[in-house]
């Protein structure tokens, strides 16, 4: 049975929260090299509650360093694609500060590594991540339109250098094929400890939304399954209907089953909690049908004129060469369109919504 550690939190004393989970997992990192890594998105301001909040990766770092690991490491691999991008990012939200000089970018040391899949043979991965002695991933308690939730096995997905993540995602074309593809890359090297900021998570047509909700606490577990069921749980949703939890309960790598998790703290769906209007469709059905039903109730990225400022950046990055700009607004390509929703995470002004 694994358990999953749920702690009241605010940002100005997230440091006590933090205590208390390094207390309740024996993680060992005295003498070890210790990679910490956020969900560090895109550059954005931290009230936007788009990356994991600096005061909690500054409260871990600073627990590691009395702690006496050898070698902290701070790094991700935004999504991204220009000279400069992953230094731009930790500026912006804070996580540069917060690493205390302990910020690498991890983007530059890609090696290539095995990858059991049925879509890719070879994956490049960060040199840092496979390297580390200990590996604590910090993610950010969000929805996701195309994975449902974003947690600690999609924040996994950040191993992968910035523009190689697009090309994963137009390899494996639509939702269930992709959430195969997170386990297989979340397998690759499985994080020691997994600490969600959900001191402010975000709903809606996540993970870049402008609906943002207060929970006030600190998730923590050493296995990755158990805790993004307890995410789903907290959403109102049955993790039954997350297939990326059904994948990786396949690969024994945990059980999503709340009956066989060890719940400490208090366990409450947060009331009314938004996720992207697809799921609502979703029920517990079999893996079949869920992946017509995938296919069939996608959404589809469209530009609010309102705040777009016609940039580009989305049709830049469009993996599947799917948008192009009419009267000034992109415009989608319906048959192209992969809804890997790229476009709405890179997004510089939030213009994006899903429909």
């Amino acid at each position: 049975m694994h358990k999953v550690v749920i702690q009241r939190a605010d940002y100005e004393n997230c440091r006590e929260a933090i205590d208390r989970i390094f207390a309740s997992f024996a993680l060992g990192v005295k003498g070890k090299k210790v990679l910490v890594k956020p969900n560090a998105l895109r550059a954005s301001d931290p009230e936007q509650g788009i990356v994991t909040h600096p005061a909690v990766v500054l409260a871990i770092v600073q627990k590691l360093e009395e702690l006496d690991a050898a070698a902290i490491i701070v790094g991700d691999n935004p999504g991204m694609r220009y000279y400069g991008a992953n230094e731009e990012t930790f500026r912006q939200t804070g996580l540069m500060k917060a690493a205390k000089g302990y910020y690498r970018n991890i983007g530059n040391d890609g090696v290539e590594v095995n990858l059991v899949s049925d879509l890719v043979d070879r994956l490049t991965v960060s040199q840092a991540v496979l390297e580390a002695d200990v590996v604590i991933s910090v993610p950010k308690f969000k929805t996701h339109g195309l994975t449902i939730a974003t947690g600690a096995i999609k924040n996994s997905y950040g191993i992968i250098p910035g523009a190689l993540k697009a090309n994963l995602h137009m390899k494996a074309g639509n939702a269930l094929r992709f959430s195969e593809l997170l386990v297989d890359v979340f397998s690759v090297k499985i994080p020691d400890l997994f600490i969600v900021d959900a001191v402010v998570g975000m709903e809606g047509n996540g993970p870049v939304s402008t609906e943002l909700r207060h929970i006030g606490q600190i998730l923590a577990s050493d296995n990755a399954v158990a805790l993004d069921a307890t995410i789903v749980q907290m959403m109102g949703l049955d993790p039954r209907t997350v297939p990326f939890l059904e994948i990786a309960k396949q690969h024994g790598l945990g059980d999503y089953n709340m009956t066989s998790i060890d719940i400490v703290g208090d366990l409450a769906a947060i009331p009314h909690f938004k996720v992207p209007p697809w799921v609502e469709k979703a029920s517990a059905i079999p893996r079949g049908q869920k992946e017509r039903l995938l296919k069939l109730s996608r959404s589809r990225p469209h530009a609010d004129e309102k705040l777009c400022t016609g940039c580009q950046t989305c049709v830049e990055h469009c993996p599947a060469e799917a948008l192009s700009m009419v009267a000034g607004l992109p415009s989608v390509d319906d048959e192209r369109c992969i809804a890997c929703f790229c476009c709405q995470e890179i997004c510089p002004e939030m213009a994006i919504t899903l429909r």
